[in-house]
């Protein structure tokens, strides 16, 4: 009798513990329970640029009367970007990785997981000198001066993308919105010299992108297509690396025109420079950016060609060379009237340009100026591009992640 009365009031005190956890139960709208905490990432290297207002369009005179950046008055969710170009360095770590994920899969250190998924085994240590992989290395004729070399060529990224706007405006099965691409990543370091004629640049070729002296300076020739896969790349390592009870977050990505401006102007609206302006000297006279100063005097700003990432005072949202040393890839497609066409909250103007597109629907938006360009181009509503499979010594780029939220500070 003890023991029946025991398990009754055991049970009825079950039922009063589900109903005051907020059970569906309990009959009243709750939501659902034990949903995971989540608080706003602190990615290395990156900066916030809170949520806000700015006109874009042209801070100073169109010197050259394209109209191609009216004033606009937009809005701009947050987001953190990188407080320098992206270097030779970081992007070699992607290099490194992509060389490694192909050494290991030749050498057949892949694992498997219980649901059949094989993935790379990191822990094995691979030894490039092997002969199995002589395959990723130039031989016979190829090779130069008896030197073991890897060939660029095999240096291939794999990965996928969703189109977002091609699901929400074409009642298709979802497969056909999964992307696939894979992109040779490698830097085309042939660009320092096709860039210029008659210009000695091969000591750049040779050492830019390898030497230590450069590990600091914004990587470049990189076509638009590299940077993507660098982006998808960085995401995939940042999901590695997280705590499994980590909710996962946005994916790093290429940063709009609209928010490369809102950027660059550092909260000053109307200002033509990243500093304010309406001078590329400050009151000493001396040049805040790297770039082509008067008829060619590449030296007096302090850098012949690109200097480091980091060079120069920032902005006041404490982002580096905003202004000068790399022009900068964008997400956003170049259309001349793009502005009339945008909308004002989130302003970005996209199109996926396939192989058979016309050479015109090829062209992404640049932004910035660099190192060998006057200082129109530096100025934050300047507008310029380049085709999207086009590598240049001048151009580089750094990435964004969107903030999930209002504001940082709101908790």
């Amino acid at each position: 009798m003890k023991k029946t009365l025991f398990s009754a009031l055991s049970f009825f005190a079950l039922i009063l513990l589900l109903a005051s956890c907020g059970s569906t139960e309990s009959g009243q709208l709750v939501g659902v329970a034990n949903r995971p905490k989540w608080t706003s990432p602190n990615p290395y290297g990156m900066v916030y640029v809170q949520s806000g207002q700015v006109h874009i369009g042209q801070g100073d005179q169109d010197v050259f009367s394209t109209f191609t950046q009216r004033p606009k008055s937009i809005s701009i969710q947050g987001f953190f970007m990188d407080d320098t170009e992206i270097t030779n360095n970081e992007y070699r770590q992607f290099v490194y990785w992509v060389r490694d994920s192909i050494a290991h899969t030749i050498m057949g250190d892949v694992i498997q997981d219980d649901n059949g998924n094989e993935s790379i085994d990191w822990e094995i240590e691979l030894d490039h000198a092997d002969p199995t992989l002589d395959e990723m290395y130039y031989q016979g004729d190829m090779a130069f001066s008896g030197k073991r070399e890897m060939d660029p060529r095999k240096l291939k990224y794999k990965y996928e993308w969703f189109d977002w706007q091609g699901a929400a405006t074409r009642g298709t099965e979802r497969k056909a919105h999964i992307k696939k691409e894979e992109v040779e990543i490698y830097p085309d370091t042939m660009c320092w010299i096709r860039d210029f004629s008659y210009s000695y640049n091969e000591p750049f070729t040779r050492n830019y992108f390898w030497h230590p002296a450069f590990d600091d300076y914004p990587v470049v020739g990189v076509n638009w297509h590299q940077a993507t896969a660098f982006c998808d790349w960085r995401t995939r390592l940042y999901d590695k690396y997280r705590d499994p009870s980590e909710v996962n977050t946005e994916i790093y990505r290429l940063p709009s025109e609209a928010e490369w401006e809102y950027a660059a102007r550092g909260g000053h609206d109307l200002s033509p420079y990243p500093w304010g302006g309406p001078y590329v000297r400050n009151a000493k006279g001396c040049l805040l950016a790297n770039f082509k100063p008067g008829r060619g005097n590449y030296p007096e700003d302090g850098g012949l060609y690109t200097v480091k990432a980091d060079a120069y005072f920032p902005n006041d949202y404490g982002l580096y060379n905003m202004a000068g040393n790399v022009s900068e890839w964008t997400s956003s497609a170049y259309v001349e009237n793009a502005y009339t066409h945008e909308h004002d909250l989130n302003s970005d103007y996209r199109y996926n340009a396939a192989t058979t597109d016309p050479e015109a629907l090829k062209r992404k938006v640049l932004r910035g100026g660099s190192w060998k360009d006057i200082s129109y181009y530096l100025q934050t509503g300047t507008r310029h591009w380049e085709f999207q499979d086009t590598a240049k010594s001048y151009i580089g780029f750094r990435t964004v992640l969107t903030y999930l939220g209002r504001s940082i500070n709101d908790f």
